[in-house]
């Protein structure tokens, strides 16, 4: 088991990423692409972050875009998300990035007198053949590299995208993220799920929560730290510590240390 750290809105500069990482004796800086530091542009200038991988001695991840839906109808739309992920794909492999983490997108629903319809469930099979093609794609470009893409869990999964998960599941090239967190929020609504596919668990985002409060400090809210911690370990997984402030990352990485996690 690994901790490493979310890149933090309240820091600008890559480089004081990586220098607090180090301070904070983490092995990882996770790059997130819902950042425009972090765009394809500045994950494809891989010799600024290979110097600064030597220079800190610390590895990198990346969260793709929350916004990704290569499954869009529109095939202008789904093909642009398609290529930003083999893009990625691409510069993780020569950054020797073990993992590249991904939300599911629901897509849009329509809203009846009596339900909500969502479209990739009414049309299930444009849905999951998009699945296959973005498999496919992933499993190419990744080809023999360790990588792996992380699915991870947010607002409770939908029906047709535990089938879509199911399919993506049974490729190597994909595994599951359990977001602590985001499950604490929604009631554990994706544990039995997660659990289901237990060996297939390789990634974990670690906060605390407490009702509704979340990305909370390790130690200040109700989540059982150390119940979730332990499968961490039995699998083997890498930790994202992701709080949102340095003072909540510092406070975290405290915790552990009095918890006892040699890790750090």
């Amino acid at each position: 088991m690994t901790f490493g750290m979310p890149t933090l809105i309240e820091i600008d500069e890559l480089e004081d990423n990586c220098k607090l990482c180090k301070e904070l004796s983490l092995s990882f800086l996770e790059l997130n692409m819902n950042l425009p530091q972090y765009q394809l542009e500045g994950l494809e200038n891989t010799d600024i972050l290979l110097r600064l991988k030597e220079k800190y001695q610390i590895g990198f991840t990346i969260h793709l875009d929350e916004n990704l839906n290569f499954s869009d109808f529109n095939k202008l739309v789904a093909g642009a998300y398609l290529e930003t992920v083999r893009r990625t794909i691409k510069a993780a492999r020569k950054l020797e990035t073990p993992v590249i983490n991904m939300h599911m997108n629901h897509g849009v629903h329509f809203t009846l007198p009596d339900k909500k319809v969502q479209l990739y469930e009414q049309y299930r099979d444009n849905y999951l053949e998009s699945i296959h093609n973005f498999m496919q794609m992933c499993e190419q470009e990744i080809g023999t590299s360790d990588m792996l893409i992380c699915i991870e869990n947010t607002e409770g999964f939908k029906n047709y995208e535990q089938d879509a998960i199911t399919i993506l599941l049974q490729n190597n090239c994909f595994a599951l993220t359990w977001d602590i967190g985001h499950s604490h929020y929604q009631g554990e609504a994706d544990e039995a799920f997660i659990l289901g596919h237990k060996d297939k668990l390789k990634h974990f985002h670690i906060h605390d929560a407490r009702g509704k409060d979340n990305h909370l400090a390790l130690g200040t809210g109700d989540i059982d730290l150390k119940n979730r911690l332990k499968l961490a370990i039995e699998n083997q997984c890498s930790c994202v510590l992701e709080t949102k402030t340095v003072k909540s990352l510092k406070e975290s990485v405290e915790w552990l240390k009095k918890e006892g996690y040699s890790q750090l």
